[in-house]
């Protein structure tokens, strides 16, 4: 019986996890997170970066789109979706972070926004399942983090 690797171990674990594990303290320290982010990202669409990233953007196209926070008659695929979204959040450099260094919130919630986004209407998922996503998103970036030796060396180096 041969031995899980890393990522059999990690994908079983997430796999693993559902809406009714996320604590009180957990829900609330999100919400914090997501208000933190978006008002970081809606500040972001005005910088100069993120005209670029959006302008250079625009030349792909697809059935499926997300919304560019801010502008509610702008939509991009949902993978360019969260990339100008989460340029936005960063090219203003006052994102949420943790140890070692990374911005956790700038990562993953453009994504998950813009993925909660393609679902057909009669599939959205509720509240409790975004959050769930956004916390399984933190989950694997720590790990991720936790794993990297670069990452260790952060502190060193700064």
């Amino acid at each position: 019986f041969p031995s899980q690797t890393v990522t059999e171990n990690f994908a079983k674990v997430i796999h693993g996890l559902n809406a009714n594990q996320l604590t009180d303290q957990v829900i609330q320290r999100s919400k914090r997170m997501i208000l933190d982010t978006l008002g970081v990202g809606l500040l972001g669409t005005s910088t100069e970066v993120c005209h670029k990233v959006a302008e250079y953007s625009k030349i792909y196209s697809s059935d499926l789109s997300s919304t560019i926070w801010g502008h509610l008659d702008f939509r991009l695929p949902p993978l360019y979706a969260a990339f100008v979204n989460g340029v936005a959040v960063h090219s203003m450099d006052f994102d949420d972070t943790w140890h070692p260094a990374t911005h956790p919130s700038g990562a993953v919630l453009p994504a998950v926004i813009a993925l909660s986004e393609t679902f057909p209407q009669k599939k959205k998922i509720s509240g409790l399942d975004l959050l769930l996503a956004f916390n399984v998103g933190i989950e694997v970036q720590g790990r991720l983090l936790h794993f990297s030796r670069e990452a260790r060396n952060i502190p060193k180096r700064y």
